[in-house]
């Protein structure tokens, strides 16, 4: 990998980690209105992103055109908003694992769909790598009781994950990461608010104890300012689909910070999940084959120069296949 692809993906892996710790905080939020929350949380954040945005911001934005906002605007509401109230609504009837495992399916989930609207086919290696991730993510939550309304809510939280990374794609390029995320942030908190009058009515906010404060204030400024940031800057570098490989990191972070708190355990099946996600994400990001070049590159140094340079169908190549080359300055954008 290059030096891009290798910021990309430590980018990618941070964010993920420091969301799955917000899984954790979640369970300290038990008797908090949600939706109230949620709230705060992305109102916070707003307030702290939008100065780190730069200058220029407020113009970019008013260069955005009415199917941006909109693509803004369902991202925030099926990428965030949709994808806390969809998990709350699952774990209802189905234990917390249920809509975990179904979220662990992002991965291959973005593989398919990114390739399918840009025109191309899927990459073996990455739906590979994929699916390993999920299969580990299964691992480290397990399966849990649960019914239809349970599974059906926990597929919208799927569709939530994914919608995160897919409708992030046409937007971060004249946006940028810091924008963007301050963006879809403001948006959020106003969907929350909306969706709390609904549900909740009037008791939809109250003030917060200190342990929920703390919760809160971890959620906004570590997982939302800290963690959006890193991931869309990480997608920036390596892609949708390769960044979306690092989530399969989200429950294993999770696992690891709830015994934290007293929430929860870590043993065997965690540790055995952890290695599958992190086999998953060598396999998928091509860190696996990250040494292949340097390898060829010295069974080649004693050929003529002509030679060197390569020849189709000999498989002597010092920077590999022009195709190859190609789809890994794609995969780097």
């Amino acid at each position: 990998m290059n030096a891009t692809t290798t910021r990309g993906s430590l980018l990618a892996a941070l964010a993920c980690v420091l969301v799955g710790g917000s899984f954790t905080a979640n369970s300290l939020l038990g008797d908090y209105p949600y939706a109230g929350g949620q709230f705060l949380r992305y109102a916070l954040a707003c307030l702290l992103l939008f100065p780190l945005a730069g200058r220029g911001g407020l113009a970019r934005l008013r260069t955005l055109t009415a199917r941006q906002w909109g693509r803004l605007a369902l991202l925030a509401a099926v990428g965030m908003v949709g994808f806390n109230l969809a998990v709350l609504a699952a774990e209802r009837t189905a234990e917390p694992a249920v809509p975990g495992v179904f979220v662990g399916c992002a991965p291959v989930v973005v593989a398919v769909v990114v390739p399918l609207l840009d025109g191309r086919r899927p990459r073996r290696a990455l739906l590979a790598g994929a699916s390993l991730v999920a299969v580990g993510a299964f691992t480290v939550q397990g399966w849990g009781r649960t019914d239809g309304s349970g599974i059906a809510f926990s597929l919208c939280a799927l569709a939530g994950e994914a919608g995160f990374a897919v409708l992030a794609v046409p937007v971060l390029r004249p946006l940028g990461p810091r924008l963007l995320s301050a963006t879809v942030c403001g948006l959020a908190a106003v969907e929350s608010a909306a969706a709390g009058v609904l549900l909740d009515g009037a008791d939809w906010l109250r003030r917060p104890d200190g342990t929920e404060a703390a919760a809160l204030l971890w959620q906004a400024v570590v997982a939302t300012v800290i963690g959006f940031v890193c991931w869309y800057m990480g997608m920036q570098r390596i892609g949708a689909e390769r960044a979306t490989l690092f989530s399969g990191l989200i429950p294993v972070a999770a696992a690891c910070t709830a015994p934290l708190v007293g929430t929860g355990s870590y043993g065997f099946a965690q540790a055995a999940g952890s290695v599958l996600v992190g086999a998953g994400v060598a396999l998928g990001s091509g860190v696996s084959t990250a040494v292949r070049p340097r390898v060829r590159l010295r069974r080649t140094a004693a050929r003529p120069v002509a030679d060197a340079v390569g020849r189709a169908g000999d498989g002597w190549w010092v920077a590999g296949p022009p195709r190859q080359a190609a789809r890994d300055g794609e995969a780097g954008r």
